[in-house]
């Protein structure tokens, strides 16, 4: 991989890194929120009781959003790390140190692993 296509990655990177906070900055702000009760008292439950498995179910649904998002950024970061550290082995599969395709980079720029070996890794088979 020559250096403007390592920048391309890294442009690439750095802003899925940013897109991935302003998401779980927006989870968060949800989390936070709290409701206003009827007696003017802070309070995280539904006015109504019959709403109350309806909102169990959106913050269940919204954390569960969150932790993938935070799962995304861990991927993202070490991918920038790799990239940093070690700038021209990165593009290499972690498998069989064989050249990642710049195309493949480029759709997912955080990956670890070739087409063959992350096919592999799917379906268990042993390289």
């Amino acid at each position: 991989m020559n250096k403007k296509q390592r920048d391309h990655i890294e442009k690439r990177l750095l802003g899925e890194r940013m897109r991935a906070v302003k998401e779980i900055e927006q989870y968060d702000e949800s989390f936070s929120n709290a409701r206003q009760g009827p007696d003017g008292a802070l309070s995280s439950y539904s006015f109504h009781m019959a709403d109350q498995g309806t909102d169990a179910m959106e913050r269940e649904k919204a954390f569960l959003f969150a932790s993938k998002e935070g799962r995304f950024l861990y991927h993202l970061d070490e991918a920038l790390r790799r990239l940093y550290q070690n700038p021209e082995d990165f593009g290499k599969c972690e498998e069989c140190r064989s050249a990642i395709s710049f195309e493949r980079l480029d759709a997912l720029p955080h990956t670890r692993l070739c087409i063959k070996c992350k096919e592999e890794e799917e379906t268990g088979a042993a390289g």
